[in-house]
């Protein structure tokens, strides 16, 4: 005998009329809440724009995310007996090891500046990828070589460094003075020449004052050598 199958009939929804489906990817699509002129000015087929919210917002009550108004502004937004699902995915905070501090350090205040620079200021050698971290958080960048033997590439800091910390310009970093006073810094812990800013600039200056005395002084030394006979 053949049995008889009980066949379920499935009753699908109406399809959706235009004005709707255009208010669906208008609210979607949208970066903040709207209103509902908004909504009217970017609709190209015009209908009954609140008519056809509040049946929206009905559609989606019992759903993963609800059409909800806000001070007159409408928007999709996640279920609230749902919102504990969108915090699985956290992001960690990793603190900078004391050797990546130390090597920004060096580069931002005495840039440009080689990898054996920065060694011999710390006193140690690079630990493995401390360098590469700095590099990969885009704070710092290689910038040319050193007219030196061997031609080592020389690092500087980058806009994205002065973004990340709020400064405007290099020269509006402290010196070790106002850090040491400040209490960010133990200089018995750690040599003064990581963070010499102000000391640098200030050795900088002077140091080309010198070399403009020197090439005064070589010019005149050179034109009043006696001539031979």
């Amino acid at each position: 005998m053949n049995k008889k199958k009980n066949l379920k009939v499935l009753n699908f929804a109406n399809p959706a009329v235009e004005p709707e489906r255009q208010i669906e990817a208008i609210l979607f699509s949208a970066e903040e809440p709207l209103d509902i002129e908004t909504i009217k000015s970017r609709m190209k087929k015009k209908g009954n724009v609140e008519q056809i919210l509040s049946s929206l917002e009905r559609q989606y009550k019992n759903r993963g995310f609800n059409l909800v108004s806000i001070a007159g502004k409408w928007s999709f937004r996640t279920a609230k007996n749902l919102s504990s699902l969108m915090n699985l995915q956290q992001s960690k905070e990793k603190k900078l090891s004391k050797a990546a501090i130390e090597t920004l350090s060096i580069i931002v205040y005495h840039q440009p500046v080689t990898r054996s620079e920065i060694e011999e200021i710390r006193g140690v050698a690079f630990a493995t990828g401390t360098l590469e971290i700095l590099l990969k958080l885009n704070w710092v960048r290689p910038s040319g070589r050193k007219n030196v033997p061997g031609k080592p590439i020389q690092y500087i800091s980058t806009d994205d460094f002065l973004s990340h910390f709020n400064i405007q310009k290099l020269t509006d970093l402290p010196n070790v003075e106002e850090l040491t006073s400040a209490g960010l810094i133990d200089t018995g812990n750690i040599s003064d020449d990581i963070f010499g800013a102000g000391k640098f600039f200030k050795e900088q200056k002077a140091e080309k004052k010198e070399n403009i005395y020197s090439d005064i002084d070589d010019m005149l030394n050179s034109s009043l050598k006696p001539e031979e006979d």
